[in-house]
């Protein structure tokens, strides 16, 4: 019988080495997870350390269970790494994301483990350019597997060497189970059989064959949310009457499709896929996570009312796919082919999608398996590209039978472009209303898609805008306002949850989370699109928008509660809840009753001295207060950190532009284009003369940071969404591609749009 013994205790861990020490001196005591970015890889600069490090433990033999083979389990080590045994140098495994094993039995004799990790940038492994940090080290569990000379396979990409497929047909469910085996001996026989919730046998068969087929009468279907029923599946090998080894997986019966014009259909019903992206990764900790910290992220998800995750953008740990079919979520799994192609990087995405379906087949969770994330910053026609996706689309298609292929296309992309057309559904980032555009144009242009292209499911991959502790009362585009975050969310929830073809919608994201090349919003180093912040401890208030949409639990919240100080005498309140009608008081007084179908309750609070307002919905409450205020308070206002130039430094000329409008409105006029004309020479004359982008990391979503080669093309192809962006904000992103402007450049730029009048009706 095998035996899997953790050993996540006692490493020692040494910085910056790409070998194995001859001498652990100076080394330091960790325990596993660990990642040497928790700090660094969240604190801005783009200048977390990416290098080799090594890890060493030494194991007695007469600590290990008694068995013939002994494998080396790692389930994550970001991004590849080698591991040696007693100095001889055994295995070598690109791709930080995924399960992988050693076969180390013939080579402990002394029993010193070491695993040399490495997160320096590259041209084969992905992830290579993307908006987040890409955090090095041994930051998943790791185990010794004790096996007999026979056993279920251990070395085919990660695998468990058992794959459940459940068909239902009708009210039953036919299950093939399909066992992989090593050095199987003439008389062995496999024993498999089905386990209810419970625990109690519903099906068994004993043969040498190596698959099962199984009918489960009457099946009790794994139903999302509603009802995620598993079963267990359950192999043995069997020598006479001695068991050589077991393995088990847990599965789901049930049946879906994805229809162009209804969306998502599970078990026969309409099933609205409406959720969220998860990032793994927390303040503090990286990606070092413990069960306590997928338990929470869990707990947040399903408080929020999510039905579905789109796990971005790479291989989660396994125990989150388990919680995600315990507490039935469809989910969106992908590999980390993402932002720029790379030539030399195509095994490196074949490897990973097969490590992706063979580790993860048995989750009934999975609906779609993710080719790639906006891949196309370099364009949608590169043959190489195209090739690459269609391999990767075959490969999935050939390896699971029983799933769909989608990816997450670039904004800017076109929708008429065959790398659109390869997988069997497709979803857009768009950020329309935050990078640009504005909010009213994300619903009209999936319209205009399932309008062209009625037979192919588009959905809405990422989309959100970010929000800091900054607070107003006129909330703006791009002021990092918690309130203007919660508008964008209200605008964005109605446009896209009404439209019922849309087969699956993921809010970009979830959870706040590390990027450290970010240099924006007040506090760098973290993308903070999040409903929730880095550390779990609050939730933003667009939070409570999902959760009074998609939510069955009672709750009232009223937003604003971090923005006391205000200076208006009349002041807008905004209570989400998922209840009919909600009631307002002011100072015990009642002001107002209101119902709202779209769960959206407005009040306008008269604002004088200090106010106590309670939002009362049936039995359930909700408490704030403000204070009027006679000068704005400028702890409430966004001031970022080291800036070249703050809002504040630049000077206004009434009737003429600055750096604080948008480019969208400079271009409407003539001087506008002719200054804007000129500025596109001096960036190509910075970027001409060798300020390249650093490869390390990036910004993402419709701007693109590190790794995007910004020229003349391409700035005019996102000209829709740069328009609504301010000068002084794009001067900043680019300066992102280390194509920076200085102080005196900016306030030179100033005084050129100080010349440029605006039209009259502005």
């Amino acid at each position: 019988m095998r035996t899997i013994l953790n050993i996540n205790k006692d490493w020692m861990f040494l910085k910056n080495t790409a070998q194995v020490p001859a001498s652990l001196e100076g080394a330091q005591r960790v325990d596993l997870p660990h990642t040497w970015n928790a700090s660094d890889g969240q604190d801005g600069g783009n200048d977390y350390f990416r290098g080799t490090c090594c890890y060493v433990k030494t194991i007695s033999t007469e600590q290990l269970p008694p068995a013939d083979r002994y494998y080396l389990e790692i389930r994550g080590a970001n991004s590849s790494a080698d591991v040696y045994v007693d100095g001889k140098h055994l295995a070598h495994h690109d791709g930080g994301y995924s399960t992988w094993r050693v076969d180390i039995t013939d080579h402990l004799s002394d029993g010193q483990i070491a695993v040399l990790v490495d997160n320096a940038p590259n041209d084969r492994v992905y992830p290579q350019t993307a908006d987040f940090t890409f955090y090095g080290g041994l930051y998943r569990d790791v185990n010794i597997i004790a096996v007999s000379n026979t056993h279920f396979d251990l070395d085919y990409f990660g695998g468990t060497g058992i794959q459940v497929v459940p068909t239902v047909d009708g009210s039953n469910a036919n299950v093939e189970v399909r066992t992989y085996t090593s050095n199987l001996q003439p008389g062995d026989l496999i024993s498999c059989r089905i386990l209810d919730g419970s625990g109690m046998p519903v099906a068994q068969q004993t043969s040498a064959r190596s698959t099962a087929d199984f009918v489960i009468f009457n099946a009790h279907l794994w139903n999302a949310r509603k009802d995620p029923y598993l079963y267990t599946a359950e192999a043995i090998i069997l020598r006479g009457s001695e068991v050589i080894d077991r393995v088990t997986a847990r599965f789901g019966c049930r049946s879906f499709r994805i229809d162009p014009a209804r969306g998502f259909i599970l078990n026969g019903e309409e099933y609205p896929l409406r959720g969220v992206s998860r990032h793994q990764d927390r303040l503090g900790i990286g990606n070092a996570l413990l069960p306590e910290h997928h338990r929470e992220d869990m707990d947040l998800i399903c408080e929020v009312g999510a039905t579905t995750i789109r796990l971005a953008h790479y291989q989660h740990d396994q125990y989150f796919y388990d919680l995600c079919d315990e507490r039935g979520m469809v989910v969106w799994a992908e590999i980390p082919y993402i932002s720029n192609h790379m030539a030399s990087g195509r095994d490196n995405t074949i490897s990973q999608m097969k490590e992706l379906v063979v580790q993860n087949y048995n989750h009934p969770s999975i609906v779609v398996w993710g080719l790639s994330n906006e891949i196309t910053m370099g364009g949608a026609k590169d043959p190489d590209l195209l090739e690459n996706h269609h391999i990767l689309n075959d490969l999935v298609h050939d390896m699971d039978r029983t799933r769909l292929t989608t990816m997450a296309v670039l904004s800017m992309c076109s929708m008429d472009e065959e790398y659109v057309r390869i997988p069997d559904t497709v979803s857009y980032n768009h950020y329309f209303g935050w990078y640009g555009g504005d909010t009213t144009m994300n619903g009209p242009w999936f319209d205009r898609f399932h309008g062209k292209y009625p037979n192919i499911p588009i959905g809405c991959s990422e989309y959100g805008c970010e929000a800091l502790n900054w607070h107003t009362s006129k909330p703006t585009q791009g002021d990092y306002t918690e309130e203007y975050q919660a508008y964008y969310h209200e605008e964005l929830i109605r446009q896209l949850f009404t439209r019922k073809y849309l087969w699956a919608t993921h809010v970009w994201n979830m959870f706040d989370f590390g990027a450290d090349a970010r240099a924006e919003g007040g506090e760098n180093g973290q993308n903070h699109k999040g409903l929730v912040t880095m550390d779990r401890k609050y939730k933003k208030d667009a939070f409570f928008a999902y959760k009074a949409w998609l939510s069955d639990e009672p709750f009232v919240h009223i937003c604003g509660k971090r923005y006391v100080d205000r200076v208006e005498d009349m002041t807008k309140i905004t209570v989400y809840s998922n209840q009919p009608e909600v009631e307002l008081y002011v100072n015990g007084e009642k002001l107002a009753k209101k119902r709202a179908a779209d769960h959206f309750f407005y009040f306008d609070v008269p604002n004088a001295g200090e106010t106590v307002i309670t939002a009362v919905a049936g039995e359930l409450k909700d408490e704030s207060h403000i204070r009027k205020v006679e000068v704005f308070n400028e702890a409430y206002r966004l001031k970022e950190q080291g800036a070249v130039l703050n809002w504040f430094d630049i000077t206004e000329k009434e009737g003429y532009f600055n750096l604080n409008d948008k480019l969208g409105d400079i271009m409407a006029t003539v001087g506008g284009k002719v200054w804007f004309g000129a500025l596109l020479l001096k960036l190509k004359a910075k970027m001409d003369a060798g300020k390249k982008p650093r490869r390390k990391s990036a910004m993402k979503d419709e701007k693109k940071g590190a790794g995007f080669s910004l020229n003349i093309d391409s700035v005019k192809g996102m000209m829709d969404m740069m328009g609504g962006f301010t000068v002084l904000r794009l001067a900043g992103m680019v300066g992102m591609v280390n194509v920076n402007f200085t102080r005196e450049e900016l306030l030179k730029m100033n005084r050129q749009l100080n010349m440029i009048k605006k039209p009259k009706n502005k």
